[in-house]
């Protein structure tokens, strides 16, 4: 991917203008962490770019950024700018164009995204950041307040790439981000869930965690049981102990998927009924939280008696027939105490023991002998 970007500079510099790699790839790059996401900036402006790419490339926003396509590979490309005034704490009412790489970078958030390569993979780097990178510590590039009241989602990026990267985030970034994190009201739940998500689903996310609650957001950001939170490998694991199902945005098999693995931490991840109900997957999350192995409750839900409905040796024409009744609600009643009866073993999964206690429970239960 690298070899492509450098000859999409190329193609750019040969008309004339600068352009070069900047951002997380090249902070990764010099980290030695493989990346995929790869931004340009450049002295051309979109049209310039769309009269060089042609078809090829295609306005993003009113920002003056530009997608490319380039063998076969999208390229997030925008132009050197100026920002003026920042509305709704997150961007800017107005920009320029300019000529000018240290201005553009100057508009940056932190000193090692602001780290440039040109075509000849030689580091472009007027603002320090590679000596940040060398230290692992995170500092803006203007004053912290200046930085967190331009563009609030900033405060969740530091303490994104500090966990992520594990750096250390400045003492006066720190203090910034404390003094200013009311701002992050005016920051959508989306947003907020977007970068809470690449913190929580990090191999280092206790450390996001910690300084979530060091840096005083857990009010902010609704996270009243911050304090109680286990680590968990699982992403969805760690959101199910903040229980804030109603505050952010998650789909329907999201929340359903979080109210069985409560109900698995109410139980225990290799009781037949439990994972019968709950599944295979809520019964591994739950049990990571309740110190149980992945042997163990896969051990178990393979010695289950039977895995759905339709494993039972019998069919529901089968037991209206045995039992001379037509259809009607009691079966699913009827269904719930065979398949508990199976799984806790109390009979065999056989046609015969099945109809037996079928009759047996409409007998107790509604009063009936057929």
């Amino acid at each position: 991917m690298l070899d492509t970007a450098i000859k999409l500079l190329t193609k750019i510099t040969d008309k004339g203008y600068e352009a070069y790699l900047v951002g997380g790839f090249v902070r990764d790059y010099l980290l030695g962490i493989k990346s995929s996401d790869i931004d340009v900036t450049t002295s051309a402006t979109p049209k310039e770019l769309m009269e060089i790419f042609n078809d090829y490339c295609l306005p993003t926003n009113e920002y003056g950024s530009v997608t490319i396509t380039f063998n076969k590979i999208r390229f997030e490309i925008t132009t050197f700018r100026k920002e003026f005034t920042y509305k709704d704490n997150r961007h800017p009412e107005e920009i320029i164009y300019i000529k000018n790489l240290k201005e553009d970078l100057l508009r940056r958030d932190f000193t090692i995204n602001a780290i440039c390569m040109d075509k000849d993979k030689k580091i472009i780097d007027p603002l320090d950041g590679r000596k940040d990178l060398e230290k692992r510590e995170l500092h803006t590039i203007k004053s912290p307040e200046t930085v967190f009241n331009d563009d609030v989602l900033r405060i969740l990026r530091a303490i994104r790439f500090a966990t992520t990267l594990d750096f250390t985030i400045g003492t006066l970034e720190k203090n910034a981000i404390i003094e200013n994190k009311y701002l992050l009201d005016s920051l959508s739940m989306e947003r907020k869930k977007q970068e809470l998500d690449k913190i929580f689903s990090s191999p280092n996310a206790i450390k996001g965690i910690t300084l979530l609650k060091e840096l005083e957001l857990a009010e902010v950001l609704n996270l009243n049981n911050l304090t109680k939170i286990k680590p968990c490998s699982q992403l969805i694991g760690i959101w199910t102990q903040l229980e804030v199902d109603d505050i952010y945005p998650f789909s329907n098999n999201e929340k359903d998927l979080m109210k069985n693995i409560r109900k698995v931490l109410n139980s225990s991840p290799t009781n037949p009924l439990t994972l019968y109900n709950c599944g295979l997957y809520p019964a591994v999350v739950a049990g990571e939280l309740m110190n149980y192995s992945n042997k163990e409750i896969n051990e178990a839900y393979l010695n289950l008696a039977i895995h759905k409905q339709s494993d039972l040796a019998v069919t529901t024409e089968e037991i209206l027939k045995s039992i001379n009744h037509e259809a009607g609600s009691f079966l699913k009643d009827l269904y719930e105490y065979i398949i508990k009866e199976v799984l806790t073993r109390k009979i065999p999964n056989e046609k015969e023991d099945i109809l037996r206690i079928s009759k047996q429970y409409l007998k107790e239960e509604y009063n009936e002998s057929r």
